[in-house]
C-alpha cells in the first residue's frame, strides 16, 4: 500500500512537497508497522476516518486513533477539514510519496530503520499474494499485462544505480499525480514493486 521510492532520488522538479523526505521523527513514526499501513491506505484510496481504516486493517478503532495522532504529530498526516464532524474526524496523508537515504537511516537510527524496512517489506509481500489470489478471477487481458518475475545479473555497484536510475525514469514517464483520483475508464490501480540488492553467492 506504501508508495515508497527504492531509490534513494530527490523529488522529481515540480513536486511541489508531495514528497516526504524521512527525518528521525518521521521514520520514528513510520517504523510502526501498523502505521505504514495506514498512511499507505490513505495515500491509495483518499481520506479516511479511524473506523474505515479499523475496518480495512481488521483492527480496533482505538488502535487506529492512536496510531493516526503519532502520525499526526509527525506531520504525515492531517485532518481533513472539508469531512465530518466533531465525533466522526476524517484524516488524509499530507503527501503521496516517500524518499529517504537508507543509508544514512541505517547508521543514524539502525533498529527504527530496520523495523521501517522491515515493514515495507512486509506490505510488499501482502500485495504480490493478494494478486496471487486474486488471478483466477482476474480479467484475460489483466492477467497477461501482469508479470511476476526475477532477473539474475553481475553487476558492481555503480551499474546497479545506473539501472535503477534509467527504471525509474519509466515509472516517472507513467506517474499519476494523485491516486485518490477517480479512474479512467477501462483503467485499474496498477502497482509495480521493486527490489533490486545483492545476493549471497557461494
Amino acid at each position: 500500500m506504501t508508495e515508497q521510492n527504492p531509490q534513494d532520488v530527490q523529488p522529481a522538479a515540480g513536486d511541489d512537497g508531495r514528497t516526504v523526505r524521512l527525518d528521525t521523527e518521521s521514520l520514528r513514526a513510520l517504523a510502526h508497522p501498523m502505521r505504514n499501513r495506514m498512511l499507505g491506505l490513505l495515500r491509495v484510496y483518499g481520506p479516511q476516518t479511524a473506523t474505515t481504516l479499523a475496518e480495512r486493517l481488521g483492527v480496533n478503532t482505538g488502535a487506529t486513533s492512536y496510531h493516526l495522532r503519532q502520525l499526526a504529530d509527525a506531520g504525515l498526516v492531517l485532518e481533513d477539514d472539508t469531512r465530518g464532524n466533531a465525533r466522526d474526524r476524517w484524516w488524509k496523508s499530507a503527501h503521496q510519496g516517500t524518499d529517504f537515504d537508507k543509508s544514512k537511516l541505517i547508521e543514524a537510527e539502525p533498529e527504527l530503520a530496520m523495523g521501517f524496512l522491515h515493514g515495507i517489506g512486509q506490505t510488499y509481500a501482502e500485495n504480490m499474494f493478494g494478486f496471487i489470489d486474486s488471478m483466477e478471477t482476474l480479467a484475460p487481458e489483466w492477467r497477461e499485462a501482469s508479470l511476476l518475475a526475477d532477473y539474475f545479473f553481475h553487476l558492481r555497484p555503480e551499474q546497479l544505480q545506473s539501472m535503477m536510475e534509467e527504471i525509474v525514469a519509466v515509472f516517472e514517464k507513467y506517474r499519476t499525480p494523485d491516486l485518490t483520483a477517480p479512474l479512467p475508464e477501462g483503467a485499474k490501480q496498477v502497482t509495480v514493486q521493486i527490489q533490486a540488492y545483492p545476493r549471497e553467492t557461494r
